[in-house]
């Protein structure tokens, strides 16, 4: 009895660490150095445009550009937390970053946005694109569109939103306060994840990646 307790408290201890194992903290609350940066036109310096403060990323919003992980991901689920410093403004969450080019804010990827009022919304960068887009007969804008579902769910300036998005196989499930927004289907299935600078001040926290 006491040799398959043994073995059965060993089995859950393995099983608890692997658990925990596929798990990654994308932030450690102290600094960015798994982050790398796009300023546009090497405009500004990425500490002036990226810093941490009081624990959280602060996105200073202008100028235009992103910070990016180091390393790609393939199959996860992404949740973090955003919130606007002053005033509602503009950014994002870009998503299987196929091509990274210095000085240029629009990578290749998908962005989910979090633009107040369209948070959810998908937008595609640099040449992107999702099956489910259909190009109006006007043709193809620069930056095409796949509005979200429901009506906005955000929260007041001030307050944290929580998004949750799962890339799997090339399709992406978003969701903003828990509510279903979006989904598209991507060719492309793994990349870097980047987070925007585009408009305003805005606050990340709580970045977690799991593996699927």
């Amino acid at each position: 009895m006491k040799r398959i307790l043994f073995f059965v408290i060993i089995a859950l201890s393995l099983f608890v660490t692997k658990s925990h194992s596929q798990t990654e903290d994308l932030f450690n609350g102290k600094d960015l150095s798994n982050w790398n940066f796009v300023v546009d036109g090497n405009k500004a310096a990425p500490e002036d445009v990226f810093s941490v403060q009081n624990g959280v990323i602060l996105v200073h919003g202008n100028p235009f550009g992103y910070m990016y992980t180091k390393k790609k991901y393939r199959d996860y689920t992404l949740e973090l937390e955003w919130s606007w410093v002053d005033k509602a403004s503009n950014s994002g969450i870009f998503l299987v970053i196929a091509e990274v080019k210095p000085g240029n804010p629009f990578p290749n990827g998908i962005e989910c946005q979090l633009k107040a009022g369209n948070a959810g919304d998908f937008v595609m960068l640099g040449g992107s694109d999702l099956d489910e887009y259909v190009a109006p007969a006007s043709g193809r804008p620069a930056f095409p569109v796949i509005q979200k579902r429901e009506a906005s769910n955000e929260k007041p300036v001030g307050t944290w939103n929580k998004a949750k998005i799962e890339v799997k196989g090339g399709k992406i499930t978003i969701y903003i306060n828990g509510a279903l927004q979006n989904q598209g289907t991507n060719k492309v299935k793994e990349g870097h994840i980047g987070l925007q600078s585009e408009g305003g001040p805005v606050q990340f926290r709580n970045l977690k990646v799991t593996a699927l």
